[in-house]
Order: structure tokens, then C-alpha cells, then sequence
């Protein structure tokens, strides 16, 4: 069934006017007898009963016309959505980052987009998890891309670092380190820690830093994300290493910078090699490129 076909004839059931119509639609009357006619012959019923000029719905073609409208209309709102989905001025944007970002790296690079770019009716949806959960969901396609650790042997990833993270000892407001302000992590190493979960993109950053003084705490506890690990800390169950996030502040800790060994926590914008982004998406990801990178 020709869609065309189907819009002529929900055209001028409205119109009921033969010359009319076919002036609505940009087309010469025989064009829209002819299609007329062929749909006619197709369904085996008559849709109009002609008078001159004039067409009035039959019967047959009051009926087709209830289903007709409902589905245009449906095909009508498929491609507005889809045209806003995919167009710069308006669309949809799927992000996943990890839990240490929500509370003012996203905010904020969302916030200076919006500013620079006004309002351009992008729809924003949000998920976070850990390292390996936001890359995995990533590559099955749930985001659009995402802002994590860097991972080991995704070749099927590009890797872009757009902020530098600093990490921090955080201990207990009571404990025998809260006297310093700064700690060499040698001098650490007796003490119990909090670690992050090993899904976490950080684990491995944090297990270099050990391996670099060839030692390796005592681990008692894992959390998976920041303010699980900071709240174990101020309850008294050991000490972290934890990116220096504003959270932190709030609580009831002891921060302490960490002069040796000296490391460097990049956080990367991640996109899908050879993944179609839209142009929304594709305007999102060249502006954190343009306005965030650190290499």
C-alpha cells in the first residue's frame, strides 16, 4: 500500500473537493484521481461516491478513514520524535558517569553547555555505577557515552581526558594521622583501609600507588561508591583514598594530601568507536572535547 496514497486520501475525505485537494497537496487532479483509484482497486471497495468535482466518503471509506488518521498520526509523532532525537536543536542524550562525578564535575560541565549553547531542547538522562558498569552498558548501547577511569584493553573504546581528579587520604576525625595535613603513604601502611570495590575504576589506580612503595594495608571493608567509603571512614573503620570531592567536607573526617607517590587520576570521556551519534550527541561530546580536555 503506497504511504503517499494514503495521505491523499485523508486529505480529501477533509477536503471533499477534488481540485482543492490535489492544490493542498502540490499535485495535478488526474495525479490524485489515479491514486485514488489504485487504492480503491487495492482494498476492493469504494472509498468515494463522486459528484463532478466533489467527493463524498462511502460507508467503506468512513471506516478506512478512522484507521488511516490513526496511523498517519502515529507515523506523524514517530518522526517528530525521531527528527528531535536526532537534530542539535532538540534531542536526546543518554549519559553514564561515575559516582564520584554527580555531585559537581556533571553539573557543572552541564551547566556551562547550557550557557554557551542556550536553550536547545536537549533532553538529558542520567545513570551512574562504577567504572565497569557504565563501560559495559556503554558498549551495549544504553548510553550514548560516558565518563569514567580509563580501562585496560577496550580497543573497541577511544578514551578522551577531560579532568584531573585529586586524590586524598581520608581518616577519621580521631585517629593518630588526623594531626597531619599531608602523609607520605608509607607511613600508612599500618593501618586498616576501606578499599573501593574491584569494579571500580579507581581500584587500580589506588593498587599502583601501593605497588610504587611496595606495600600493600590491610583491606577491611569495600564500597562501591564515594560516600559509601567516606561514611565507613568517619564511623571509624579504617582510612581511604578517595577522590577530593566537596561530600568530604561535610562530614566527619580528616583530609589529608598525599605527597608521595606523586600519581595522576585522569577522568575520561568515552565514546563508542564507529557508533553513529546523532548530531545532538555529536555537538554534546565536541563541546567537552573543545572545552575539557587536559592533554
Amino acid at each position: 500500500m503506497n504511504l503517499n496514497h494514503l495521505y491523499y486520501f485523508r486529505a480529501l475525505a477533509k477536503e471533499e473537493h477534488y481540485t482543492r485537494t490535489a492544490k493542498l497537496l502540490s499535485i495535478t487532479q488526474p495525479s490524485l484521481s489515479h491514486a485514488i483509484s489504485c487504492l480503491e482497486e487495492e482494498l476492493g471497495v469504494q472509498l468515494f461516491e463522486k459528484h463532478g468535482r466533489n467527493a463524498k466518503l462511502t460507508k467503506y471509506g468512513k471506516i478506512f478513514l478512522r484507521y488511516v488518521e490513526q496511523s498517519l498520526e502515529m507515523l506523524d509523532e514517530g518522526k517528530r520524535i525521531l527528527m528531535e532525537a536526532s537534530g542539535v536543536q532538540g534531542g536526546f542524550l543518554d549519559i553514564g558517569y561515575i559516582y564520584t562525578l554527580g555531585s559537581h564535575f556533571i553539573p557543572e560541565m552541564l551547566n556551562h553547555y547550557m550557557s554557551e549553547k542556550g536553550e536547545n531542547q536537549i533532553h538529558f538522562s542520567f545513570g551512574q555505577g562504577t567504572t565497569r558498569q557504565v563501560v559495559d552498558q556503554l558498549k551495549e548501547g544504553v548510553y550514548d557515552f560516558v565518563f569514567s577511569s580509563y580501562v585496560e584493553g577496550e580497543n573497541d573504546l577511544e578514551f578522551y581526558p577531560v579532568a584531573e581528579e585529586e586524590l586524598v587520604l581520608i581518616v577519621p576525625r580521631d585517629h593518630p594521622l588526623a594531626a597531619y595535613q599531608s602523609i607520605d603513604l608509607q607511613d600508612t601502611i599500618q593501618y586498616p583501609y576501606i578499599a573501593f570495590a574491584k569494579n571500580s575504576g579507581l581500584r587500580p589506580v589506588i593498587n599502583q600507588l601501593f605497588s610504587q612503595i611496595h606495600g600493600q594495608p590491610e583491606i577491611v571493608y569495600e564500597g562501591e561508591e564515594d560516600s559509601s567509603v567516606a561514611g565507613l571512614v568517619a564511623a571509624g573503620f579504617g582510612i581511604a583514598i578517595i577522590p577530593k570531592i566537596p561530600l568530604l567536607q561535610t562530614m566527619d573526617l580528616s583530609i589529608l594530601n598525599i605527597t608521595s607517590p606523586k600519581i595522576k587520576r585522569y577522568i575520561y570521556l568515552v565514546i563508542k568507536k564507529n557508533k553513529y551519534l546523532a548530531p545532538a550527541a555529536k555537538d554534546f561530546a565536541e563541546f567537552v572535547k573543545k572545552n575539557y580536555s587536559v592533554l
